[in-house]
C-alpha cells in the first residue's frame, strides 16, 4: 500500500521548526520519501500546506475506564466493558492519537483485537491489571467490606502483599503479554479507602517488581503523587512517574539522575473537577481531587528546571475521554507548544523505548501522521478548536480531509 500526502509542512517530532515542506510518500506502514515525491500510489491526498506531525502517543490511558466511579467498573463484566473500550479507542485514534499505553485494566484480549485489525483502534502498550497492595489505591473494596481469603483481582487492578506474591503477581502479568508493569506507590483519587500522602508498598516489594520487569527487558510505571512516594519508586527503580503533582526539586533531582520520566495528566483533573460530580464521581473522590488538582502546573515546571524528561498523558475516564486533546491547553499555561508537542510524540516514544519508530516522521518510522490547520507548533488552539484535519495509522487512512 501506498499513500502519498502532497503539499504539507513536516513537523518531525524533534525539531524547534518545521523540517520540509513537499510530499510525504507511506509505503507499507511506514515513511518512504519526504520532499518532492514524483513516484505514483495507490492513494493521493492533497493536505493543502496544512502542519503534518507525528501520531500523538497518549501515555496514561485506560481503555476500560468507562465510568468516573472506579469501584463501579468492578461490578461489570469484562466483556462489557470491552465495548466501551472500542468506543473510547476509536474516540482516541479520530483525536490523533495512533499509539496509547494503557495504565491499568487493558489485556492480551483488547491488544489482539487491535493488533488483528478488528478494532480501529490506536495501538496499544498495555500494563494488564495494576499492583496495590492491601487499602493501597487499587483496592476497591470499600471499608466494610471484610476480607474473604483470597488475593483480590478486580477489573483494573489487583491485590498483592509481600514481595513473594508482588513477585508472583508480576511474573503473571508479564506472562499474559504485559508491555510493562504498573505499581501505586502512594495514595489516589479514585480510591476510597487511602489518603493521597499514603506510600505503598515496601522497597523491597518495589525492587521485586523492577527485577521482574528487567528480566522480560521493560519497565516499572508507578502511580506517585507526593514527593516522598516519588523518591521511594525511583530509588528503588521505577522508570516513569505518573501524575507527580506534589513533586519537588530534591524529588526531580533524583528523577533526573536516575533517567526516570514524569508523565502529567492535568486534563483529569480539570474534567473531574467541572464534570465528576454530576456523572457521579463519589464525595471521598471529590474530596481528595482538591488534595492535587491544583499543582500539577507547578509540578511540570520543577521537572522540567531540573532536567527531567516530561512526557503527556491524560487518565481520563468515561465520557471525560473527550477532552483528551485539552491537555495541550492545560500545559499551555507553563510551557511552550513546542515542548508540549515534543513530549506527546517523541518523549513519549522514548518513554516506550521506541525511539525512531513512533512519535517521528523519518525515513524508516511507522506512518502514524497527523495534520491540522493553522500553526500547532505556536498555537495549540490549531490542535484543539477542531482536532486533526488528517489522520493515518500505519499509512491507513482514518481522518480524511475536508
Amino acid at each position: 500500500m501506498r499513500l502519498l500526502l502532497k503539499n504539507v509542512r513536516v513537523w518531525d517530532g524533534l525539531a524547534d521548526d518545521y523540517v520540509a515542506e513537499g510530499d510525504v510518500l507511506c509505503v507499507d506502514g511506514r515513511i518512504a520519501e519526504i520532499g518532492r515525491v514524483s513516484a505514483g500510489a495507490d492513494v493521493t491526498l492533497d493536505l493543502a500546506g496544512r502542519a503534518l506531525l507525528p501520531g500523538f502517543i497518549d501515555a496514561h490511558f485506560h481503555a476500560y475506564a468507562a465510568d468516573v466511579d472506579v469501584p463501579r467498573l468492578e461490578t461489570l463484566p469484562l466483556t462489557y466493558l470491552a465495548h466501551h473500550a472500542a468506543n473510547l479507542l476509536r474516540g482516541a485514534l479520530r483525536r490523533g492519537f495512533t499509539t496509547v499505553r494503557d495504565a491499568g485494566g487493558a489485556d492480551w484480549g483488547l491488544w489482539r483485537a487491535v493488533e488483528d485489525g478488528l478494532l480501529q483502534a490506536p495501538r496499544i502498550f498495555y500494563a494488564g491489571r495494576a499492583l496495590s497492595q492491601t487499602g493501597g489505591h487499587g483496592d476497591s473494596r470499600a471499608p466494610h467490606v471484610e476480607p474473604c481469603g483470597h488475593r483480590h483481582v478486580a477489573n483494573l487492578s489487583q491485590v498483592c502483599d509481600g514481595v513473594d506474591a508482588i513477585r508472583l503477581a508480576a511474573r503473571e502479568t508479564l506472562r499474559q503479554g504485559a508491555h510493562q508493569l504498573k505499581i501505586f506507590v502512594s495514595g489516589g483519587v479514585s480510591s476510597p479507602t487511602d489518603p493521597i500522602w499514603m506510600r505503598q508498598f515496601t522497597a523491597e516489594e518495589v525492587r521485586a517488581v523492577v527485577e521482574e520487569a528487567a528480566s522480560r527487558r521493560t519497565y516499572v510505571m508507578a502511580h506517585a503523587y507526593t514527593a516522598d512516594a516519588i523518591t521511594h519508586a525511583v530509588r528503588n527503580g521505577v522508570r516513569s512517574i505518573e501524575h507527580g503533582n506534589l513533586l519537588n526539586a530534591n524529588a526531580a533531582t533524583l528523577m533526573a539522575g536516575r533517567g526516570a520520566f514524569l508523565v502529567p495528566t492535568l486534563a483529569t483533573y480539570d474534567a473531574l473537577a467541572r464534570d465528576g460530580e454530576r456523572l457521579g464521581l463519589p464525595a471521598v473522590s471529590r474530596e481528595k481531587l482538591a488534595e492535587v488538582a491544583s499543582q500539577g502546573l507547578a509540578a511540570i515546571s520543577i521537572a522540567r528546571r531540573a532536567g527531567v524528561k516530561v512526557g503527556f498523558g491524560t487518565d481520563l475516564l468515561g465520557p471525560l475521554h473527550d477532552w483528551q486533546l485539552h491537555e495541550f491547553s492545560l500545559r499551555t499555561a507553563g510551557e511552550r507548544p513546542i515542548d508540549i508537542l515534543r513530549s506527546a510524540t517523541s518523549v513519549n516514544a522514548e518513554l516506550l523505548h521506541r525511539s525512531g519508530d513512533l512519535g517521528l516522521i523519518a525515513h524508516g518510522a511507522r506512518a502514524d501522521l497527523v495534520a491540522f490547520d493553522g500553526e500547532p507548533l505556536s498555537d495549540v488552539t490549531a490542535i484543539t478548536a477542531r482536532g486533526p484535519a488528517f489522520v493515518a495509522k500505519g499509512g491507513e487512512v482514518i481522518v480524511r480531509p475536508d
